[in-house]
C-alpha cells in the first residue's frame, strides 16, 4: 500500500495532521481550493482543488494510503455547504482503496445537562449546525458500513495551539493575555469546559488511519484536565505570561450584539449552552484502545505562548 497520506484543509486542523505525518517522515499533499498555506514545511505538496467535485476529490487522491477530512466551509455556512462536501469526499474516494480519517467536533450529542460525553451518547443536538454534524456522521458511517469506504472518526472538544485563531481558545485568549489584558471566553468561566490541544488533534487522526481497530467507530480525542474551567485554564496562560491573571466573559446578549457585524459570532448564539453548564469529554476508550495520552496542559499552553508570541502579525484585534 502507498504511504501516501492526502489532507483535505489547510485549516488549523488539517495542519496539525500534516505536522504529525511530516513528524513520521510520510509523504504529505495538503488539498484546499487555493492551495496555499503559510510556513509550509519542506517536502508537503500542496494542491488546489474543488473538494465539492467528487471527480477532485478522486483524482487528487489516487494512489493515497489514508485522507485526512479536515475541510470546511465557513462556519456561518454550514448548514447548506458542509454536507455536499463531505459527500463528494465519500463519493470521491469510494472504492479507492485510501482509509478516510474525519476530524469532527461534538456538536451532535446536543445539550448532555452536564453528563460527560462519550462516544456512546445517542446524537440529540437541537441545534442547526448540532444536526448538520449528526446526519454527516451518520452518512460517513453508513458508508463504511456499505463497504464504500473505510472511516474513522476523531472527535475533539474546543481546541487550542498553534494556527487555532478563530477557536474560542484562540486569539481572543492569548493575544490579550500576551499584553496584560483581559482573555475573554463565551460563556461562564467557573465550569468544567474540556480543551483539547491541537496538536493532540493531529495526533490522534494520524493514529486513527493507522490502526484497523479503529475503523468503522468514533474515538474522542485524549484531553489532558478534561475538568479544567476557562478560569483555570486562563490562569496557566497567565503564569507562563508572568503577568497577574485577567479574564472576561461573554454572554449570549454580547454574542448577538458582536452577530450583527460578524457572522462567526451570531453562529456562535446557538451553541452557547456548550459554556453554560459542565462540558467536560470522557477521552478514555481511545487511551485504554491505543495508549495515547494528552500533551500535559501546561506543556501544551507554553507551547501555543511561545507560537503566539511568534505570530504578532496574525493579531486581527
Amino acid at each position: 500500500m502507498s504511504e501516501l497520506h492526502v489532507v483535505f484543509g489547510a485549516g488549523p486542523v488539517g495542519r496539525s495532521v500534516m505536522e504529525e505525518l511530516v513528524r513520521k517522515e510520510k509523504p504529505v499533499r495538503v488539498v484546499s481550493r487555493s492551495g496555499r498555506m503559510h510556513e509550509v514545511p519542506l517536502g508537503v505538496e500542496l494542491v488546489a482543488a474543488d473538494l465539492y467535485d467528487a471527480a477532485a476529490v478522486r483524482k487528487v487522491a489516487q494512489g493515497a494510503a489514508v485522507a485526512y477530512q479536515c475541510a470546511q466551509p465557513n462556519y456561518w455556512e454550514w448548514p447548506e455547504k458542509f454536507p455536499p462536501l463531505q459527500a463528494a469526499v465519500i463519493e470521491g474516494l469510494a472504492d479507492g482503496g485510501a482509509r478516510l480519517v474525519i476530524a469532527e467536533n461534538l456538536y451532535m450529542y446536543g445539550d448532555t445537562d452536564g453528563q460527560p460525553l462519550t462516544e456512546e451518547l445517542p446524537y440529540r443536538a437541537h441545534t442547526r449546525k448540532g444536526k448538520v454534524r449528526a446526519a454527516m456522521a451518520e452518512a460517513a458511517l453508513t458508508a463504511h458500513r456499505a463497504g464504500k469506504v473505510k472511516v474513522a472518526i476523531g472527535r475533539a472538544s474546543d481546541f487550542f495551539g498553534p494556527w487555532a485563531l478563530g477557536s474560542s481558545h484562540g486569539e481572543r485568549v492569548f493575544y490579550p493575555a500576551l499584553a496584560g489584558k483581559a482573555a475573554s471566553f463565551p460563556g461562564k468561566l467557573d465550569i468544567p469546559h474540556t480543551a483539547t490541544y491541537i496538536s493532540d488533534f493531529g495526533r490522534a487522526l494520524v493514529l486513527l488511519g493507522e490502526r484497523d481497530e479503529a475503523l468503522g467507530q468514533v474515538w474522542h480525542i485524549p484531553n489532558d484536565r478534561p475538568q479544567i474551567t476557562q478560569r483555570q485554564f486562563a490562569a496557566l496562560i497567565f503564569e507562563e505570561v508572568g503577568l497577574p491573571p485577567k479574564v472576561s466573559g461573554m454572554g449570549k446578549l454580547m454574542l448577538r450584539l458582536g452577530g450583527l457585524f460578524i457572522p462567526a459570532a451570531r453562529e456562535m448564539v446557538e451553541m452557547a449552552y456548550e459554556f453554560e453548564k459542565p462540558f467536560v469529554v470522557d477521552s478514555s476508550k481511545v487511551e485504554q484502545a491505543f495508549g495515547m495520552k494528552a500533551t500535559p496542559i501546561q506543556e501544551a499552553i507554553k507551547a501555543t505562548v511561545t507560537w503566539y508570541r511568534e505570530h504578532p502579525q496574525l493579531n486581527g484585534s
